[in-house]
């Protein structure tokens, strides 16, 4: 089960070394292009790729993709920014990045949907939060979905008394009784409601979808559609394959990512339960209607109020390379 999958500016001194991948970037081999790919070790993180990698997909659109497994979506971007990763995932809690022009997203994976903002047994309202102590792991949806049930409330930061974990602290100072209160995600609360049961949930995801949605999405440099277009139009026609797989046998999906990341399997199903998928044709149709580009444009609102991003952040139309994701589909 991973503990890191939202997590955003944790683990910054834990690069991989990256020296070896250096030398597989985008370069030709006969018909065969090599990339190097990025993923987290969670279901939204690898489940493309472990579709990809059994199905044959890679070979199938002219690709050898050496995948690397990281921490978090920025140690991604840093890589991306360096040349030494081609694509690469993250989590909506990193989508500042992109949208302060350090790199493109080429297609959304998937919405999330596992956040909470979760109280001790007793604290009936996100009011009642009022100076007491609330674990946030920061820059991640957990810190997103505290900041917007505080704001839902008529509340602020200041209103209450933040405490910064990394996630995996949030688990034990909660279980433990150390906090108040704490912004966290599903499969994680399974832990902590083992430990205390009858924990409350005072806010999620769903509570401000007419506001905010949570994407998480594949990215790849910030130069690197415009230089190797035909090499990103390969990859995105393996995503999109990959997404119409995912939506039609989710169980098996399950199967190949748990063996994959070598995880728990039921651990790996309850992380897929949380999170909303889309086929190809799907996601073409939202990106046609503008619903994509609103919820990129909340985001882009909700980092520039939380000063994430110095000034404006970019137009999601130059930081997502829409086109490229139908033209692939053509």
């Amino acid at each position: 089960m991973s503990i890191r999958r939202r997590s955003v500016l944790g683990g910054i001194a834990a690069l991989p070394a990256l020296g070896a991948l250096a030398s597989c970037g985008s370069s030709g081999s006969g018909d065969t292009t090599e990339i190097t790919y990025g993923y987290i070790p969670d279901f939204n993180g690898a489940s493309l790729l472990a579709i990809a990698e059994e199905q044959g997909l890679w070979e199938e659109h002219g690709l050898d993709a050496k995948l690397q497994s990281f921490t978090n979506g920025p140690l991604q971007i840093q890589a991306l920014g360096t040349g030494d990763l081609d694509f690469g995932y993250i989590g909506p809690g990193a989508m500042w990045l992109p949208a302060s022009g350090q790199a493109k997203v080429v297609t959304i994976n998937g919405v999330g949907q596992a956040d909470r903002v979760i109280a001790q047994p007793g604290i009936e309202s996100i009011e009642d939060l009022a100076g007491k102590q609330v674990a946030i792991p920061e820059g991640t949806s957990g810190d997103m979905i505290v900041q917007l049930a505080l704001k839902e409330a008529g509340m602020s930061l200041a209103d209450i008394e933040k405490v910064a974990m990394d996630p995996a602290t949030v688990v034990s100072a909660f279980s433990s009784g150390q906090v108040d209160a704490a912004g966290i995600w599903y499969p994680m609360i399974d832990n902590i409601k083992a430990q205390v049961p009858d924990l409350v949930e005072l806010a999620q995801n769903s509570d401000f979808a007419d506001v905010m949605q949570f994407p998480n999405v594949m990215v790849t440099g910030a130069k690197y559609p415009e230089e190797n277009e035909e090499t990103t139009l390969k990859v995105l026609r393996v995503l999109r394959a990959a997404m119409d797989f995912r939506a039609e046998n989710l169980d098996q999906t399950i199967e190949l990512t748990a063996t994959m990341i070598e995880g728990d399997q039921e651990a790996v199903a309850g992380d897929a339960d949380n999170g909303e998928y889309f086929t190809a044709a799907e996601l073409d149709a939202l990106i046609e209607d503008g619903t994509v580009e609103t919820w990129l444009d909340s985001m882009n609102e909700y980092f520039e109020e939380n000063g994430n991003i110095d000034g404006e952040a970019d137009a999601p139309s130059d930081f997502f390379t829409f086109d490229l994701f139908t033209e692939a589909g053509e």
